[in-house]
């Protein structure tokens, strides 16, 4: 079954709706919402180059695509079949840009399209039922056929954007030491030249001192 549903826009991951009674029958939803915004994010950064995939995650598998960069994502039992989960994204990805598709790019606030939950609730009944004669129909279809999008583990995915995340952070550290060696470095630098060269003035200031002195008394 059709656990959850959410659709975000992919370059900064901003939520743009969702299904508002998903995961009320669900153990745990708020981890696996938690687990779909982190998927968002990882999305975002670009960390994840196809536009279909499924993703492993506990009893549970998260299947997306992305289109016009807009991530529309559902979360389904394992026995789902796949098949009818991205025919059910690609209902939504097809009506979402028909209504909202100008606004898209200008929305400002999370969920902003939150009523599109209508069209989500009403799509997801259809869904529920594998056994339906429509279902069926859909299941059959030669036409499309999804052998090819990629399933990977939960952990597999979001590990990438922690292991980014900790090399990015690193690099930052090490561009911040740096320039604090840089600039320690300058700061000896100047103290090794006083040190040289002090001497000299002040041998060279006294000297000049004496001579004005005994100009002024001859």
């Amino acid at each position: 079954m059709v656990k959850l549903t959410m659709i975000a826009r992919v370059t900064d991951g901003l939520p743009l709706a969702e299904g508002l009674d998903d995961g009320r029958d669900i153990k745990d939803a708020e981890f696996y919402k938690q687990q779909v915004k982190a998927l968002f994010k990882n999305l975002s950064r670009g960390q994840n180059e196809a536009s279909r995939m499924s993703v492993e995650t506990g009893p549970y598998v998260f299947h997306y695509i992305i289109e016009g960069r807009v991530c529309y994502l559902t979360m389904c039992d394992r026995a789902y079949p796949k098949k009818l989960a991205f025919q059910y994204l690609e209902d939504l990805k097809n009506e979402f840009e028909r209504v909202n598709v100008a606004q898209i790019e200008t929305a400002a606030r999370p969920y902003a399209f939150i009523k599109f939950d209508t069209f989500i609730q009403k799509t997801k009944k259809l869904y529920q039922d594998t056994r339906t004669q429509r279902n069926i129909a859909k299941l059959n279809d030669e036409l499309y056929e999804v052998h090819q999008v990629m399933t990977r583990n939960v952990q597999e995915v979001l590990g990438v954007g922690e292991k980014l995340d900790q090399v990015s952070q690193m690099s930052s550290r090490l561009t911040s030491e740096s320039r604090i060696y840089a600039d320690k470095a300058r700061d000896l630098n100047r103290q090794a030249f006083i040190r040289k060269w002090a001497p000299v003035a002040i041998v060279l200031g006294v000297v000049f001192l004496l001579f004005w002195v005994k100009t002024k008394l001859w």
